[in-house]
């Protein structure tokens, strides 16, 4: 409780000290939880243009939860900057037991994201090994930062947590760059992220799902990057007309993992097409 409290309070402290920072709650935000009977879920965008936040359930957005397999966005970027994988073609041979037919495959780095291939990341963690993992973790500050029990499953075994507030802050100071690693590592982690590409906008996400006692947390998180055309001046330094518009954001809910009434993987896909298109992110 004094944890949450603290994060609450981290939060409040972050948001009014930036005097141009525009903060507003989207109570209605969760008519798109609703529909699908969801009754504990949050939401957070940053629109970066605008300098603003905007978010849905604000005690949710600050409390922490196991990342499960968002943190792939992470152990990718620590394998590319340690060279565990010199690119993202580094190909790891399956292990022969059987977990799903998607996985069960040889993969590059590449291919094993895509599918969040568990065991795949498993062994690029074995590689990294806990003294490198521990020290990015506390280096860019990850979460509560707290690697517990074994190497292939801290993210998933409710030690590591973070929250959605975080998630977007990390997402953002890897889009522009920012984070403790090279541009290279960055760049190449990026694109990995990117799902969706239309003349109209770019859509770049990383899922995640795992059980917490007799609920499953379901994550999004992400950035858009909406595409404008522009005219530029003859004179001007920039010739090309294209402008992409940056928004982070996070999405986590819980619901009982006896609930199969819906299939919650792609219902997260379809409630964050909703927010973005509600906001203007993307085209309705």
């Amino acid at each position: 409780m004094r944890i949450k409290v603290v994060l609450v309070c981290l939060f409040v402290i972050l948001l009014s000290s930036c005097a141009k920072t525009r903060i507003k709650e989207h109570n209605d935000w969760a008519q798109y939880f609703d529909k699908y009977g969801i009754r504990n879920a949050c939401f957070i965008l940053r629109d970066n243009n605008h300098e603003s936040i905007h978010y849905f359930n604000k005690e949710r957005v600050t409390q922490r939860f196991l990342p499960a397999s968002t943190f792939k966005v992470f152990n990718s970027l620590v394998a590319l900057e340690t060279a565990v994988a010199p690119d993202d073609q580094l190909f790891i041979k399956w292990d022969g037991i059987h977990r799903s037919e998607e996985w069960d495959k040889d993969m590059t780095m590449r291919e094993a994201f895509k599918v969040s291939n568990k065991s795949y990341y498993e062994e690029i963690a074995r590689r990294i090994g806990p003294a490198r993992m521990q020290h990015y973790l506390d280096t860019v500050k990850y979460g509560n930062m707290k690697m517990s029990g074994s190497i292939v499953d801290f993210w998933v075994n409710n030690s590591l947590q973070i929250s959605a507030d975080e998630q977007t802050g990390f997402l953002k100071r890897l889009y522009f760059a920012e984070l403790p690693f090279s541009e290279r590592s960055q760049r190449i982690v990026k694109t990995l992220m990117l799902r969706e590409q239309t003349p109209a906008y770019n859509l770049y996400y990383k899922t995640g799902t795992a059980p917490v006692g007799d609920k499953y947390i379901y994550w999004i998180v992400g950035f858009a990057e909406r595409i404008e055309h522009v005219k530029e001046p003859n004179e001007s330094m920039n010739k090309s007309d294209v402008r992409n518009y940056p928004y982070f954001f996070a999405q986590n809910f819980e619901m009982p993992v006896s609930d199969t009434t819906n299939d919650w993987f792609k219902v997260r896909l379809d409630i964050l097409h909703d927010i973005l298109k509600d906001y203007g992110v993307l085209h309705k």
